[in-house]
């Protein structure tokens, strides 16, 4: 691998990399390859010339680096096998039900944190659905799918290369399937309920699997109360609810397709839900909400407020603004279930939130329950950007 070309860090940077991060920005680097090294593996070195490690290149992108491996590797058949293999032998873990791997709802990849810069595998029983959002994979995306076919024994790979942040590795948008067939919308189960599921069309993934604990989670406060499930997309938080014995279960999203299917999913499974096409923030903002009863719990799982950066501190006044308005139709004592999935939000700026929100609204709030992402989705310890996903379930006096 001697023909392998080497990226070098400034003298002056402060590169995260040189503390365990697996990306290198253009800014942090003595100069740019060439276009022609644009999607593949380079080494990184020290201002020393001290070898970090193996990672995918494209001079297209602000993140022109993406460690692959401590070692030297090529981004082959071998490494791309081993990779799957690892990530899929970190979640081979059966649920209570006996669940076989070929039946799970898992995420089988998790970008970085799999050893697969860009790549997140999603697996919907027989079905995996991939997207890829760095220009290397993209280049072995057909041998990638063929691969999660052979270890994971899926019958179909639906390519959901549809994220506008494939545009800043310079890739087209296109949604496909390895077998070249339209895949057909069918009734999945899910944690004991029946979803319609559309994967090559329907929002993200098809399904938001990183929430499956949290509905679990938050059912164990509803039994017998008025629980309202804001941004509640296909539902879920509200069927779980209602399954638990909530007296009523309101659910609000802006989305009027995501609110038909969650009234499709309600009335498959049998439980009492109802559902409105609403934003949020002007739900709650409206003159007749005085007059209405106060809810016993209220579950808050928005959009990433904060998609950038430089987004922060307006999502902050977002994040602030829609606890604040539940906060103040929480019933005394009532349950507050919060979650961001903006991965530039930390743990200590939501809890901040929280916090000028309950003084706001002059309620005494105690944490229940902290929240993260699942073990399937894990976080890597030197890459914060890994974990997205955090909330609280708060009790509000």
């Amino acid at each position: 691998m001697s023909s392998v070309s080497s990226l070098k860090l400034k003298p002056n940077a402060k590169a995260r990399v040189l503390t365990g991060h697996p990306w290198v920005f253009a800014n942090e680097v003595e100069a740019l390859l060439p276009a022609n090294q644009d999607g593949k593996v380079v080494e990184c070195r020290d201002r020393t010339g001290r070898f970090i490690g193996s990672g995918i290149y494209n001079s297209k992108s602000q993140i022109v680096w993406r460690r692959l491996s401590r070692e030297r590797v090529a981004l082959d058949e071998a490494y791309l096998s081993g990779a799957l293999q690892r990530a899929v032998a970190r979640r081979q873990i059966t649920n209570a039900k006996g669940q076989t791997p070929k039946e799970a709802y898992r995420r089988l990849v998790w970008s970085e944190s799999d050893e697969l810069p860009g790549v997140v595998v999603d697996q919907f029983g027989d079905t995996a659905v991939l997207q890829i959002q760095t220009l290397a994979m993209d280049a072995v995306a057909d041998l990638l799918a063929k691969l999660v076919v052979e270890i994971t024994g899926v019958q179909e790979v639906i390519f959901r290369n549809d994220s506008n942040l494939r545009r800043l590795e310079g890739l087209p948008l296109e949604v496909r399937t390895l077998s070249g067939q339209d895949w057909a919308p069918r009734w999945a189960t899910i944690d004991g309920f029946d979803y319609w599921l559309d994967l090559q069309h329907g929002q993200k993934t098809g399904f938001y699997l990183d929430q499956r604990e949290q509905h679990a989670a938050v059912a164990r406060h509803c039994a017998g109360k008025r629980v309202l499930d804001a941004f509640c997309n296909q539902g879920s938080f509200a069927l779980h609810a209602a399954r638990a014995g909530a007296a009523e279960v309101l659910g609000l999203d802006s989305a009027a397709d995501a609110i038909d299917q969650a009234v499709k999913n309600a009335a498959r499974n049998g439980v009492k839900a109802r559902f409105e096409v609403a934003n949020v923030f002007d739900w709650f903002n409206a003159a007749e909400r005085r007059e209405e009863p106060e809810w016993d719990v209220i579950v808050l799982d928005p959009p990433p407020f904060a998609k950038s950066k430089s987004a922060l501190a307006g999502a902050l006044r977002g994040y602030k603004e829609i606890n604040l308005r539940a906060m103040q139709r929480l019933a005394p004592g009532g349950v507050l279930a919060t979650y961001t999935c903006s991965h530039h939000m930390q743990d200590a700026e939501l809890r901040g939130v929280i916090a000028a929100a309950a003084a706001d609204a002059r309620r005494r709030v105690q944490v229940l329950e902290f929240c993260h992402q699942p073990a399937d989705h894990p976080v890597l310890v030197t890459m914060p950007e890994s974990e997205y996903l955090r909330g609280c379930i708060l009790r509000v006096e």
